[in-house]
């Protein structure tokens, strides 16, 4: 598991499309970019300050030739990949700027502490469209590219939907007060579904088909907070990449998580005591930057089963990464073929040595008899409390600052909802 320090907090991370190079977003305001190859190395290839305030949000259009950088310092810095140039906006908000993301070819969204979202064309100094319909800070985006829909989940307990077609500025839809700050969401079931990561741990799952406005289905299990969620890339081999997810929680665990049927697929990364701020998957591209002159991957796979380096339609140019960041000041990158390939051997393993059991008992227990204790930590009372600068405070609020519902009462108003019930083993330890 390559780790590469950074020398500062990471807030983000992003994968180059093209080439294999990665992007982080830090406490100091460095943009720092890392080549790395198949088999872990790395070499930094980027630096620049666009802001000597902290960088909180980045993003990649569609070729990588373009990085877009958000922060404290309330502009919108333009980078050039390949000149290291940086067209600035300053002032692109009234307030610090938490989330950016490219949504197509000349269209962008940003999203500030007050809760303002607003549309760019990067090739104009002003923003296209301007959004205010949350009070609280937004927390992450996810754009609906079939309907050219944007989702945005808030810290006000709402998510709502944009559609960037309209020239309205007024969101189609919003849902109700779910009572917990969201802090994440992703798509699954090929997006006919919609997971969201919420303060107290629990996935709420929403159906767009049956209108936002409230969650359909919720999951326990978590023992603290979602921050960060992404979904696994179709090519992925040996996995169900539209119901399995990977999150990244305040407890400093990644995990592997398979939705409807809901199973723990195991720890995918761990940072210790230090919470999870940002995950991203990339890779497998057929451009390695490590060496000055790029060559051919080798095709070679860590730590792969040899039922895998045999099977020639499972072979591809490079490995699938999952980033991880978080406040350890450290760029994590796991091998996700490598760790899927080790779970379903041990899933394998242990359905052999549970033989003659009642099969349904064994469907759930397979997934969940990882060796989690090994990962188990104490939560701490307070993980913001750690934090090196008061942007991070005023990044995540928690419910006392907010003045919000105490814990018992949102459970109440959990059991309104359909909640799937998971083995007790699904986070034992944790």
């Amino acid at each position: 598991m390559p780790e590469i320090s950074v020398g500062a907090q990471i807030f983000d991370v992003v994968f180059h499309p093209t080439a294999a190079t990665v992007y982080t977003g830090l406490l100091t305001g460095h943009v720092k970019g890392y080549a790395y190859d198949d088999q872990g190395n790395q070499k930094l290839t980027f630096n620049v300050r666009p802001s000597k305030s902290s960088c909180r949000g980045l993003s990649l259009n569609q070729d990588g030739s373009r990085l877009y950088a958000v922060g404290k310092g309330k502009s919108l810095s333009i980078l050039d990949t390949t000149t290291e140039t940086v067209d600035l906006r300053a002032r692109a908000h009234e307030t610090s700027i938490n989330r950016v993301k490219h949504l197509m070819p000349w269209l962008l969204a940003t999203g500030d502490d007050e809760g303002v979202i607003k549309l760019w064309d990067p090739r104009q100094k002003e923003a296209v469209r301007e959004y205010t319909q949350h009070f609280d800070y937004i927390t992450d985006f996810l754009w609906l590219n079939g309907k050219k829909q944007l989702v945005a989940t808030s810290g006000d307990g709402t998510l709502s939907v944009i559609d960037v077609r309209s020239k309205a500025s007024k969101s189609v839809a919003q849902s109700e007060d779910q009572e917990d700050e969201l802090l994440s969401i992703v798509s699954i079931k090929g997006g006919a579904k919609v997971a969201v990561g919420t303060q107290l741990g629990i996935l709420s799952i929403f159906n767009p088909k049956n209108g936002w406005g409230d969650c359909v289905d919720r999951i326990p299990g978590h023992p603290l907070s979602v921050d960060t969620m992404c979904a696994l890339p179709e090519e992925l081999p040996s996995v169900d990449t539209q119901s399995t997810i990977l999150t990244g929680s305040s407890d400093g665990f990644v995990r592997a998580i398979q939705i409807l049927p809901s199973k723990l697929l195991g720890v995918v990364a761990d940072h210790g005591e230090w919470p999870i701020e940002r995950i991203a998957v990339g890779g497998c591209v057929s451009h390695l930057t490590v060496e000055s002159n790029p060559t051919a991957p080798a095709g070679s796979r860590i730590a792969a089963s040899q039922k895998f380096e045999e099977s020639e339609e499972h072979k591809s140019s490079g490995t699938w990464w999952i980033a991880s960041v978080g406040h350890d000041e450290v760029l994590r990158l796991t091998d996700l073929e490598a760790f899927f390939q080790k779970s379903h051997t041990d899933a394998e393993l242990s359905h052999h040595d549970s033989e003659g059991a009642d099969h349904e008992d064994d469907d759930s227990d397979d997934e969940v008899a990882l060796p989690v204790e090994e990962f188990s930590t104490q939560p701490s009372a307070e993980e913001e409390g750690d934090t090196p600068e008061e942007d991070i405070a005023s990044k995540k609020r928690t419910h006392t600052e907010k003045g919000g519902s105490p814990p018992a009462k949102k459970k109440k108003r959990m059991t309104k909802k359909k909640v799937i019930d998971i083995e007790s083993a699904f986070f034992d330890g944790l």
